[in-house]
């Protein structure tokens, strides 16, 4: 709910500066607008897809399913252009949704038809240069895949360039304003922290763009012509990665840094990440593919490898570079800052570290550690699902301080020694966790055998998503919509008792009080408003701008009283 609201405001300031830019740069458009990438190198058949069942199809040896935690698991082979087209053809209808979700989200945010047309003139600058930072194999991949791509948003910019622009799309979001749309958490433990002494590491993505958006979650397992088969966890119509590992046992995982907004784009991040998991066997691999590329947001890379039985983190940014490794100890935790040397003078993330939640999760990794001896899965499934702020207080359900914020888009467990990955069901993260053996998945037998998960190793469930706590937290989610509604349109007044019960779903959450008092002072209830923002100062509250934010409006309702 907030980080609807965040994103929208944010959205609206960002897109204003970046229109800004637009109509006084606004040139060599032309060459990004007409180039297609060289697909004549590449041999192709055009996919024949055979409906099996309902949520099963297939065509030579490529295979799309649905299994019974309602994950979609995705598998293909081929050259570049080749894996592009089979990926299109066996997910069409799934891509397509996808890119409905997400293009009418846009709608929402920008509903003037005259923004929308000058945001489609913005786009076609802004990302004139992405196809000159993005590698041609991909762009071919890019290129069959966005044959299967809707005609509906054509009116934006064609097929393959609307594919390549929602790929640097996760980017732009992080860079605008720092938009509240990611708050991701990952570790990696080995040696004297785990059980058996291997390599074992965790991940939430907390990416949010809508709960719709997060409804099909897809499990790829490529096996593309050149280079290592990988499994990459994210959503229909995307071939970058943001949470994966390959066959030699070398994991990725992306977590956003404090950016600012780029004057163009580069190379998407999950364009960076998939080509040190196509690519790399070990840490120095995936550093060298990293340096390479030219980026336009910062982010931490983590990099977990079973030939080094290590993990280290690579720090991108469009002007800087660092890689964090540590010394004499056996775990490596990430947030939202930069810990590297090549980082410790920057402002923006000394900034990060003192005003953002990023901090407090990092210090919360460290607590847990201490509690938690020996990590198995199981334990580290309890970190990632772990709901509470430090030494335990609780903080609201929904609270970005906690590293499980209630909105993850997956979680992922790897132990990259046995070849083994742990994939999150719905909801967020609570739902079943389901365990893939990648020695047998590309091992060369059938798919029918090689595809099914190990049941036996699955983590269960978290018995909270059938609790009546998550479902007054659900409740709270839907009501906290209604209110932001009310308070933004004069004519909308709502139940006397309607407030009270909300703030009961949700009590130590600052969120629901600075909400309420946000409706009261919209509908000129100052008494009301000045006792609920008073409220919300005595929570845990996320970030220092989000505190001034409260104390802002404490302060304009006191104004008023008087």
């Amino acid at each position: 709910m907030k980080k609807t609201n965040t994103f929208h405001s944010a959205y609206r300031r960002a897109l204003f500066y970046l229109i800004f830019c637009f109509f006084f740069t606004s040139c060599g458009i032309s060459k990004s607008i007409k180039h297609i990438p060289d697909v004549k190198q590449y041999t192709l058949e055009v996919p024949v897809v055979t409906r099996i069942n309902d949520s099963t199809f297939s065509y030579n040896q490529n295979y799309l399913t649905k299994n019974k935690q309602r994950l979609w698991e995705l598998y293909i082979k081929g050259n570049p252009l080749q894996l592009g087209y089979n990926n299109g053809a066996l997910t069409q209808s799934l891509m397509q949704q996808q890119e409905g979700i997400f293009f009418s989200k846009v709608e929402g945010f920008v509903p003037s038809k005259f923004r929308q047309r000058l945001l489609r003139g913005f786009l076609k600058w802004y990302n004139r240069k992405m196809y000159l930072n993005v590698r041609e194999d991909y762009q071919a991949e890019l290129y069959g895949l966005a044959q299967y791509s809707s005609d509906q948003y054509d009116f934006i910019a064609p097929k393959y360039l609307r594919n390549l622009y929602l790929h640097g799309a996760h980017d732009i979001g992080h860079a605008m304003q720092d938009l509240a749309m990611v708050g991701c958490t990952s570790l990696a433990v080995w040696n004297e922290n785990t059980e058996d002494g291997d390599l074992l590491i965790g991940r939430n993505f907390d990416f949010y763009v809508g709960d719709d958006f997060a409804k099909n979650k897809l499990v790829e397992f490529v096996q593309p012509e050149e280079g290592i088969p990988y499994l990459s966890v994210s959503w229909p119509g995307m071939i970058g990665v943001v949470s994966g590992m390959n066959k030699e046992g070398i994991t990725v995982t992306i977590n956003a840094g404090k950016s600012k907004i780029p004057l163009t784009a580069k190379t998407p991040i999950s364009l960076v990440t998939r080509e040190i998991l196509q690519y790399a066997k070990n840490i120095e691999d995936a550093i060298a593919i990293a340096k390479k590329r030219k980026v336009f947001v910062s982010e931490s890379i983590l990099v977990g490898s079973a030939a080094d039985k290590n993990a280290v983190i690579i720090e991108v940014s469009p002007k800087n570079f660092g890689v964090y490794r540590v010394q004499n100890t056996s775990r490596v935790l990430c947030t939202n800052h930069f810990q590297s040397d090549a980082y410790k003078d920057d402002k923006r993330n000394q900034k990060q570290i003192k005003e953002s939640h990023s901090e407090y999760r990092y210090e919360k990794l460290q607590e847990l550690l201490q509690e938690e001896k020996k990590i198995t899965p199981e334990k580290m499934a309890s970190i990632l699902r772990n709901r509470s702020g430090l030494k335990d207080k609780q903080i609201g359900y929904g609270n970005e301080k906690a590293l499980n914020q209630l909105l993850a888009h997956h979680a992922v467990i790897f132990s990259p020694q046995k070849k083994l990955v742990w994939v999150s069901s719905n909801p967020y993260q609570l739902g079943e966790f389901v365990c893939y053996d990648l020695n047998e998945i590309f091992s060369g037998k059938p798919l029918s055998q090689s595809l099914q998960a190990k049941t036996g190793l699955n983590i269960a469930r978290d018995p909270f998503a059938d609790s009546e706590e998550f479902e007054h937290y659900e409740q709270f989610r839907m009501l906290g919509k209604e209110l932001n509604e009310a308070a933004e349109n004069k004519d909308i007044l709502l139940s006397d008792d309607l407030i009270p019960y909300y703030e009961s779903m949700n009590p130590e959450f600052w969120l629901v009080y600075y909400q309420s008092g946000k409706y009261y002072f919209s509908k000129k209830e100052y008494s009301k408003a000045k006792i609920e923002f008073e409220k919300a100062l005595t929570k845990e509250i996320t970030t220092v701008p989000d505190r001034k934010n409260v104390e802002k409006y404490l302060s304009k309702t006191l104004k008023k009283l008087k």
